[in-house]
């Protein structure tokens, strides 16, 4: 069995590159923070607000194709 400091080592700790250009790209249009957490098909970004969330929702293709990506999507209020 693994101890900790093992699984720790082999564990990557970079922040995925969907991540930096989704925050960057919020920060600039809209001057808020936002949270991104990127899953296997899904890329998940949370605001604070409602309204924002319906705001960049409208962003969504723009989003895909800052991250390159064909995941989707999903914008939660939190």
């Amino acid at each position: 069995m693994d101890n900790l400091a093992d699984i720790l080592a082999r564990k990557n700790f970079d922040e995925p590159q969907e991540v930096g250009i989704i925050k960057r790209y919020v920060k600039e249009h809209f001057d808020v923070s936002v949270g991104v957490k990127v899953q296997e098909k899904v890329i998940v970004i949370t605001a604070r607000s409602a309204p924002l969330v319906g705001r960049l929702r409208m962003h969504t293709v723009q989003l895909q194709r800052a991250c390159q990506t064909d995941k989707r999507l999903v914008f939660r209020i939190g």
